[in-house]
């Protein structure tokens, strides 16, 4: 993107990550001495081209004051709702309210702290000029089976065309928000922020990024994390 626009990034991180089984919500466990969230608003922030920073809590979030935060931008603060979904919009009508432009909004995983500013890089390159926006994600490269409610194998899915979503996911302000408060109204559940652009009618590219982009959902992801931060630190 030439002259780097500025853009906003939105983190939802009102969720509790049932699936780490840890006793506190996943984006606050450590890798390397600290907290992934940490690591995340840290990774978008330090990129130049971020010109802020909304994230969404939780409202009885104890954790959130003993992070040890020094951004290198603008960081508003909105109330987490009941799904991402819910607070990927709150956040939104803040920065409404913030800001009296349209700019491009990148939505990040809390949880994904190993985000390259390469890929943030490669998105903003691709979709400066997209009528839409686009997403970030990965071509399935396993062999995909379909399975009935026993686990039994039905089929093998070809996985010519698949991809697996990750984020950012980048859209301007208005049209995510909207699409977001049409799909909430018409009891639409979107899973993702490009869900809810495909049910407005809209199609979002995708724009394929790195691997270790990895999100931290299972125990394991943390250890596997730590080390491709590691990775990326000594430049490989």
């Amino acid at each position: 993107m030439s002259s780097k626009q500025a853009v906003w990034a939105v983190v939802p991180a009102a969720g509790i990550g049932s699936r780490m089984q840890a006793e506190i919500p996943k984006q606050y466990l450590l890798i390397d001495d600290k907290p992934v969230l940490q690591l995340t608003l840290e990774r978008l922030a330090s990129h130049p081209a971020i010109e802020g920073i909304v994230i969404a809590l939780a409202e009885n979030d104890q954790w959130w004051p003993s992070l040890s935060l020094s951004l290198s931008c603008e960081l508003l603060i909105a109330k987490g709702g009941k799904d991402r979904s819910d607070s990927v919009s709150n956040a939104l009508k803040l920065l409404q309210q913030h800001i009296e432009h349209n700019p491009w909004v990148l939505v990040h995983d809390a949880a994904r702290p190993c985000l390259r500013h390469a890929d943030i890089d490669a998105m903003l390159d691709t979709l400066a000029d997209d009528a839409v926006g686009g997403i970030l994600g990965i071509p399935v490269s396993d062999t995909v089976k379909r399975v009935d409610d026993n686990n039994m194998i039905q089929e093998t899915v070809c996985r010519q065309g698949l991809w697996r979503a990750a984020t950012p996911q980048m859209f301007r302000l208005a049209p995510l928000s909207e699409a977001l408060i049409s799909a909430a109204e018409k009891s639409l559940a979107v899973t993702d922020e490009a869900s809810a652009i495909e049910l407005a009618g809209y199609q979002p590219r995708m724009v394929e990024g790195h691997s270790d982009n990895i999100k931290i959902t299972v125990p394991q992801d943390l250890a596997l994390a730590a080390l491709y931060l590691r990775q990326q630190a000594g430049g490989n």
